[in-house]
């Protein structure tokens, strides 16, 4: 069966800051005063174009998600900020566990292969536990 040709995607990486802030509010379901307000108590940092108009990735439309449901459930500013720093927190430590579970798995498999080495030098007698004299 032939295959299909792949299509590339032109939406940008979720990272990517790509949306004026009109755009990234009516994304977000808010106003523009409100998502700047956003910025101005840290909730936020979009990134800046060149002549310093804010743009706004997928990323920062989810975390603009995120402010307004726990806005919504009546969470002030401050408390959303602190509930903010602990996700993100949680997220890398999650990442560091796991590639620190990686790492453990690619020692224990160098471990083995050298134990494995280790017995097959004892076995053939290539390996010798005295000094030569």
């Amino acid at each position: 069966m032939p295959q299909e040709p792949q299509q590339e995607s032109h939406l940008p990486a979720p990272s990517q800051a790509v949306y004026g802030i009109s755009v990234a509010a009516d994304l977000a379901g808010i106003g523009v005063q409100t998502l700047r307000l956003y910025e101005r108590h840290g909730l936020l940092t979009p990134a800046r174009s060149e002549g310093g108009t804010r743009r706004y990735s997928s990323d920062d439309i989810a975390r603009l998600r995120r402010i307004t449901t726990l806005a919504a459930a009546g969470v002030n500013l401050a408390g959303i900020g602190r509930i903010l720093d602990l996700e993100d927190a949680n997220a890398t430590l999650h990442s560091d566990n796991d590639r620190l579970r990686d790492d453990n798995t690619a020692l224990r498999d160098d471990n083995d292969a050298l134990r494995d080495d280790n017995t097959a030098l004892r076995e053939s007698g290539g390996f010798r536990t005295e000094a030569a004299g």
